[in-house]
């Protein structure tokens, strides 16, 4: 890449190259450099050996009209329109469904320029009209979805993927400490949540953890990177566990089915279960497989089976 485009780990990231719009805003840079060429409704800058790049200001205004163009507009129309009065007309078309694409668009900008109030109010302003668990499975599950695209095609750093998952974190924590006041409902099991070793990846997991709260179980969250042996020592404190992990990267697709056998051997037994999700679970030999082990393939497909 270009110098122009490199970022270190603390800076902003406020200059982006065609392809970075086209990751951001899902619209090809063919079609970016026609539009720009036949209705100049982008004016990208141009480094000195005449690259392309945009400003902050070029993606949102980008963005706007991606979501104008998808509710009917011509782009021949929109770009006659004064530039001050898109963000205008992007407010009075937003129903229901393009909330949630103008929503992560807003998230998408916060995380780009690492702005924390424009991540408040976003969320603010959704929470105003959906729960949380709605917010969270209609908005975030597709935002970290692709952000895990823009962070593989290079157009985010780790610095961005970092901050905007910490800051769903900590949304993940406020409203689960809103349920643990209450006394759980069910007390026939207790659900163990944890990531096995070398495992960092725990945002789905907490999330879990508060849509097991919520459904009126008790829980215990381990975090990430937990030892096979410190399952064990549960059993000491609870009868019936149903351990949940959340298996990211971790364990690899060459060590998966070791570590299945490991857990059978080690810690299950008839009074315990264990669920697992997570893009890994598809590497799990079908033969290592029991009654006691419970393979899910989404979130909603695990809180479906609460």
């Amino acid at each position: 890449m270009f110098n122009i485009y490199v970022q270190t780990m603390n800076s902003v990231k406020n200059i982006f190259s065609i392809k970075d719009l086209e990751n951001l805003s899902g619209i090809k840079a063919h079609t970016i450099r026609i539009w720009e060429k036949r209705y100049n409704i982008l004016e990208p800058m141009r480094t000195e050996t005449n690259i392309r790049f945009y400003d902050l200001a070029s993606l949102q205004r980008l963005l706007n009209i991606t979501l104008l163009h998808n509710h009917g507009y011509k782009i021949s129309k929109i770009s006659k329109i004064p530039p001050e009065n898109i963000p205008t007309m992007v407010r009075e078309i937003i129903s229901d469904k393009s909330a949630k694409h103008h929503a992560i668009n807003a998230f998408k900008i916060a995380m780009m320029n690492f702005d924390q109030a424009l991540f408040f109010n976003t969320y603010n302003r959704l929470l105003a009209e959906k729960s949380f668990r709605e917010v969270f499975n209609d908005v975030f599950i597709p935002l970290m979805n692709e952000i895990g695209l823009l962070w593989q095609t290079d157009t985010i750093t780790p610095a961005h993927e970092h901050f905007i998952t910490y800051l769903i974190k900590q949304k993940v924590l406020i409203n689960t400490e809103k349920l643990q006041i209450l006394l759980p409902k069910y007390t026939d099991k207790v659900f163990v949540l944890y990531l096995p070793l070398n495992e960092i990846h725990e945002l789905g997991l907490m999330y879990l953890n508060y849509e097991i709260i919520f459904s009126g179980y008790k829980t215990i969250f381990l975090g990430e990177s937990v030892p096979v042996d410190s399952l064990r020592h549960l059993k000491k404190y609870f009868e019936n566990i149903v351990y949940v992990s959340y298996l990211t990267v971790e364990p690899n697709k060459e060590e998966i089915n070791d570590y299945i056998k490991k857990i059978k051997m080690e810690v299950l037994d008839d009074n315990s279960e264990i669920w697992l999700l997570g893009r890994m679970v598809d590497y799990i030999d079908e033969a290592t497989i029991t009654p006691k082990i419970k393979i899910h393939h989404s979130i909603s497909e695990l809180v479906s089976n609460l």
